[in-house]
């Protein structure tokens, strides 16, 4: 139940940052932009107390741990495969072009158009 709440206030916290942005709107932008801002970080800091939210960091905290153990391509394997996909896509597209207009040509020949 203390989560519930928790999150209501979260959420009506944020709901009042865009009030606020909305409510003021005859003052300076940034003025505007950190009464959301200030909203919104308030709003993440309450949820963050709650157990989805605790969840959540945790999860957060993985993803990034499992980011970091992925090999990336170097610059010269991402060149390498640029090359081979622009090569395949120009080779397609001569292919595609070849077969619209031998079928273009067959049809118009074959119902007598223009």
């Amino acid at each position: 139940m203390k989560d519930k709440i928790q999150i209501t206030v979260a959420v009506l916290l944020g709901i009042a940052g865009f009030a606020l942005f909305y409510k003021f709107s005859d003052k300076p932008m940034i003025a505007r932009v950190g009464m959301l801002l200030g909203c919104f970080i308030a709003g993440g800091v309450v949820a963050w107390f709650t157990q989805p939210g605790k969840e959540f960091a945790l999860y957060a905290s993985e993803s990034i741990d499992e980011a970091k153990l992925v090999v990336w391509p170097t610059r010269e394997e991402t060149l390498k495969t640029t090359g081979v996909i622009f090569v395949f896509v120009f080779i397609m597209a001569l292919f595609l072009g070849l077969v619209d207009w031998s079928l273009t040509f067959m049809l118009s020949k074959f119902i007598g158009g223009a």
